[in-house]
């Protein structure tokens, strides 16, 4: 276990572990890229399967580096009935840090299907990070702004097209389909230029979700709501992992059935927006809640342990 070096020497010693492990599966997976464009129809699904073999490959390395260079504690509070890598799933879940990606990643793996996630424009461009989404079918999401549409109105529903694309690759196999509905990692600074009236969550938006499951809802057997929580180290939370200073991560899943209410034409129904909408904000609600009482338990917590300390049982 490395968790007990220094973190000057850990960070640098980590920060390689895990460049040379996206590097190693992106190398094959760009070699696997270009077979995959050969016009035959075997090659491509050995490809396919060999692209999802280095995806799994990528999860456990990262898995394993994570915990050996951090004492880590992991708590799952899971949905009842249990979890299947047979069915489809939408999972939508509270964004903090880019380790989100990493550990729910890890979180699926060999319980649920693989997961593919909504990625931002911008990743297309990141070695390795870019090719290897694109070949495994993720989709890339360019947000417009509200300028940008009213200066470019055919602008409006561009990035929901992409979805649609993509969405309809994923019906053919069991998929884990991964959004964080919040568009952008939290932080106290862009909590307050959203004016969010959530005490732990950004504004979710709904226009993404509402659309695939337009397009898939009645495929998915259910909606994953999961909140992540990293209970010691709730700021800089990749730097304090690298540092071997990752303590605890909390998952907690609710597991959310697929009604006819949740499937609609978001673009053109007005009702139907303002209904998807506001079950979207309960949802956020109900989480902002989650995470407000399990701050406060940990918090009674640490001052029972502390008054113990000042005044031991004789």
């Amino acid at each position: 276990m490395m968790a007990t070096l220094p973190a000057w020497v850990l960070v640098p010693v980590s920060f390689c572990l895990f460049a040379l492990n996206l590097a190693f599966w992106g190398v094959l997976v760009t070699l696997l890229s270009l077979l995959r464009l050969l016009p035959f129809g075997v090659t491509r699904r050995v490809c396919h399967h060999a692209l999802h073999g280095c995806y799994t490959g990528w999860i456990a390395v990262n898995a394993f580096i994570i915990r050996s260079v951090n004492n880590l504690e992991w708590q799952e509070q899971l949905p009842a009935d249990g979890l299947s890598k047979q069915q489809w799933y939408l999972l939508i879940a509270n964004h903090q840090s880019w380790l989100d990606v990493v550990l729910l990643a890890q979180f699926t793996y060999g319980r649920m299907p693989l997961p593919k996630f909504f990625l931002k424009q911008e990743l297309k461009w990141v070695p390795f990070v870019g090719l290897g989404a694109w070949a495994l079918g993720m989709p890339f999401m360019r947000r417009y702004s509200k300028a940008q549409q009213a200066a470019n109105p055919d602008l409006k529903g561009h990035d929901i097209d992409s979805t649609r694309r993509s969405c309809e690759a994923f019906r053919h196999q069991p998929t884990t389909i991964i959004n964080f509905v919040e568009g952008t990692r939290f932080s106290q600074k862009k909590r307050q230029l959203k004016q969010s009236s959530f005490q732990y969550l950004l504004p979710p938006k709904a226009g993404g979700i509402a659309f695939t499951l337009a397009s898939m809802g009645e495929q998915f057997d259910a909606i994953l709501d999961v909140t992540i929580i990293y209970p010691d180290n709730p700021k800089h939370i990749v730097l304090a992992m690298l540092a071997g200073k990752l303590k605890r991560v909390v998952f907690q899943v609710e597991r959310l059935p697929v009604t006819k209410q949740l499937i609609g034409d978001y673009f053109h129904d007005d009702a139907y927006r303002q209904q998807f909408q506001y079950w979207l904000n309960q949802r956020w609600q109900h989480k902002d809640a989650q995470l407000s009482a399990f701050y406060q338990a940990e918090q009674q917590a640490a001052d029972t342990n502390s008054s113990n300390k000042v005044n031991p049982t004789p």
